[in-house]
């Protein structure tokens, strides 16, 4: 059995963890979650956050497979595309992102040949469904209730990406609001984590430190069980149920919501140039 290598990028503008795991030096590697800079007030992308990737995989020698979405994200927008560009690999995202589609398409109203198949990305994975990182055996589980289409992605039956599942456990759990999220079906998906081995190391997809401590995004299923403020041991799932829809009434939406579903049901790609060649994004006003 090979121990996975993993490079994390921590983005303060957006509190995501962009992850490299890899097999060797000189090996292949995966791309996690990846982040395109984006600057809402001057509507303006860049690739400073990507662009680090890029060099640390040159710098290893590493040769891209896979550009892994946990979910379609709604707090950042992802690089996958850029990425793709300059280092190859295949897109890739659970099948339940169709579901995403649909909902997300109403919103928009988005463009009538918009498809909804999810055909966008290079590959939809299916539950237990097992791929390979070069050496390493990965199999992607299904863990919906943040959205319909979470996926977690766990390596070597040592270490899982948990995308927006779980957080550390002094700030606890995903919320279910956004259109498709549902608690009951969180909680069930956060016990299939907290069931794999305790030691099995968990990456988070953010985190939103307190001023108390500077940002973390590695734990373990032991130190969730014990100590996740929202879903430790013993909280039983109609009280995890009444405080998620209690703490999520009380949250704001995302700063980057509106551009980044947009974006990323799409694989990262924007809306197709109008006659001017620039691309636009929708503001819904009073359908969210």
């Amino acid at each position: 059995m090979m121990i996975p290598k993993v490079k994390a990028f921590f983005d303060e503008a957006t509190f995501t963890v962009t992850y490299i795991v890899y097999d060797d030096v000189g090996g292949h590697c995966a791309v996690i979650d990846s982040v395109l800079d984006y600057d809402p007030r001057s509507g303006r992308t860049s690739t400073n956050s990507a662009d680090a990737v890029i060099a640390f995989v040159s710098e290893h020698d590493l040769k891209v497979q896979w550009l892994l979405e946990t979910h379609a994200h709604a707090d950042h927008i992802t690089a996958a595309p850029y990425l793709q560009k300059k280092l190859g690999g295949l897109i890739a995202i659970g099948k339940h992102i169709q579901e995403v589609q649909g909902v997300f398409k109403k919103v928009f109203n988005l463009e009538p040949d918009f498809s909804m198949s999810g055909d966008q990305f290079d590959h939809l994975f299916s539950d237990n469904e097992e791929f390979n990182i070069g050496k390493l055996k990965v199999k992607a589980l299904h863990v919906p209730g943040h959205t319909p289409a979470d996926m977690a992605y766990l390596v070597e039956d040592q270490i899982a990406f948990v995308g927006d599942t779980l957080f550390m456990p002094d700030i606890g759990t995903a919320r279910c609001d956004f259109p498709g999220g549902d608690a009951h079906t969180l909680y069930q998906s956060v016990q299939r984590l907290l069931n794999l081995p305790q030691e099995t190391r968990l990456y988070m997809c953010h985190d939103y430190p307190p001023e108390s401590r500077e940002p973390k995004w590695e734990t373990t299923v032991k130190e969730e069980r014990e100590k996740n403020i929202h879903i430790h041991h013993g909280v039983t799932e109609e009280e995890f149920i009444v405080m998620r829809k209690r703490r999520d009434e009380s949250l704001a939406m995302p700063t980057l919501i509106l551009p980044s579903i947009q974006i990323n049901i799409r694989a990262g790609e924007l809306p197709a140039p109008e006659s001017n060649g620039l691309s636009y994004l929708k503001i819904p006003l009073n359908g969210i």
